[in-house]
């Protein structure tokens, strides 16, 4: 489109400084506009890292801008095209016609003891909370029943595209992205003859959410991705699937899975191919 306006964000490690040049250059060449209000594109070039950057940057936007990511390090699970394929990204970029898919996003609201209103955050991986020593205490919600009272280092809700960073590490299950729903894991619960807790992940449906009550309100630590706040009195916490969602261009199309498999097992593309055949 001769009309597209796009955003750059990236990290500053020398390769990546290199390949943002040459893509505002190329971008030039062909009457791509690149501002930084109101674009119709984010590009993130860098890592996953740098995508949450530039999510939490244009999350007031989300109703219309999209994402795209260029990676200059490891094939994340946001960042679709290798720096080498920057030509054709930007041929893919004249001739957008919108093309996009969408993720569900997850929605905290957190009642601080020091205010009357909910302060509200928007995470695209996860909201992990925990606390700065000693064993975390809580009652943890769904919908309006009480469902358990956690002891134990924290908490991670998550995304069904979080699900393959934090969560994950946690022991939690890996979620496809076109899923609707968050999950619940636990960080090292305490379980003995007089606390239990049940000590698996919990996939919670979209219609639910999840409350947590801090037995304790002080020296907690909440991230919300890669955001951290500290040194808050916390009274309460809700999670549910937010109203907005996160837009990727998606020029091409990746499975889901075969992402996963990549990251994760990192089996030669012909080594499958050669397995598949003898099946």
């Amino acid at each position: 489109r001769s009309d597209m306006k796009i955003a750059l964000v990236h990290n500053q490690t020398p390769e990546t400084l290199s390949v943002a040049a040459k893509f505002k250059e190329m971008c030039l060449s062909e009457k791509i506009e690149i501002i930084t209000d109101h674009p119709d594109l984010v590009v993130s070039i860098g890592g996953d890292g740098t995508l949450l950057s530039a999510f939490h940057k244009y999350e007031e936007q989300l109703n219309h801008v999209r994402f795209v990511g260029i990676h200059t390090g490891h094939l994340g699970f946001y960042t679709d095209w290798r720096t080498y394929e920057l030509p054709e990204l930007v041929e893919s970029l004249k001739h957008d016609k919108g093309e996009s898919v969408s993720y569900p996003l997850l929605d905290v609201r957190v009642k601080y003891a020091d205010e009357e209103e909910e302060t509200r955050y928007i995470a695209l991986n996860e909201a992990s909370l925990k606390k700065m020593d000693g064993t975390m205490v809580c009652d943890i919600y769904v919908k309006d029943e009480l469902f358990e009272t956690f002891r134990g280092d924290g908490l991670c809700v998550s995304t069904p595209t979080g699900s393959t960073g934090f969560s994950k590490s946690l022991g939690g299950a890996v979620i496809h992205p076109r899923t609707e729903a968050i999950q619940l894991t636990e960080m090292a619960s305490v379980n003995n003859r007089i606390y239990r807790t049940l000590s698996s992940p919990m996939i919670i449906a979209k219609d639910e959410w999840i409350v947590i009550y801090p037995h304790k309100e002080d020296r907690l630590i909440l991230s919300v991705d890669h955001l951290t706040f500290k040194k808050r009195s916390i009274e309460r916490l809700v999670y549910r699937i937010a109203q907005e969602r996160v837009h990727f261009a998606r020029y091409r199309h990746t499975h889901f899975w075969d992402r996963v498999e990549d990251a994760f097992i990192g089996v030669k593309k012909n080594d499958r191919n050669e397995r598949t055949k003898e099946r």
